[in-house]
């Protein structure tokens, strides 16, 4: 599925929460997908089961996941992980990178086709073709 660097300063529940969180955003996971059992993906990836574990909590608390007791973890529909306060949040960091590149010379169009490319592997694009 994906792999992990062990060996990076980064704990490992943080760089699963972000390679899931990346699976979600460009609908590799669906909405309403079930999401490999803690025992699986711990099997395949060869690490501990509470890290797969805290991992899937810190997803869940983030809204992109959702646990149903005895059935498993599944992916959370786009509408319940829009949270009002992380999206506040996000936009205020957007303004500040927006800021700095704009500072730093990048130009209108520049952040604009960076937008695009970012819808695009939104809805199923490659994540890997980012227009540069």
């Amino acid at each position: 599925m994906f792999e992990l660097d062990l060996r990076s300063r980064k704990p490992i529940y943080e760089q699963l929460v972000e390679k899931l969180k990346e699976l979600i955003i460009h609908e590799v996971f669906k909405a309403d997908a079930q999401l490999p059992s803690v025992r699986l993906l711990a099997k395949e990836l060869t690490i501990n089961p509470n890290t797969i574990q805290k991992a899937y909590r810190e997803l869940e608390h983030q809204g992109y996941i959702y646990s149903v007791p005895g059935k498993g973890s599944f992916v959370a529909p786009q509408a319940i992980t829009t949270n009002n306060e992380k999206v506040k949040k996000m936009k205020n960091d957007l303004i500040k990178l927006i800021s700095e590149a704009l500072y730093l010379g990048m130009n209108r169009e520049d952040i604009l086709s960076l937008i695009e490319a970012a819808e695009e592997t939104v809805q199923g694009g490659n994540p890997n073709d980012q227009g540069n």
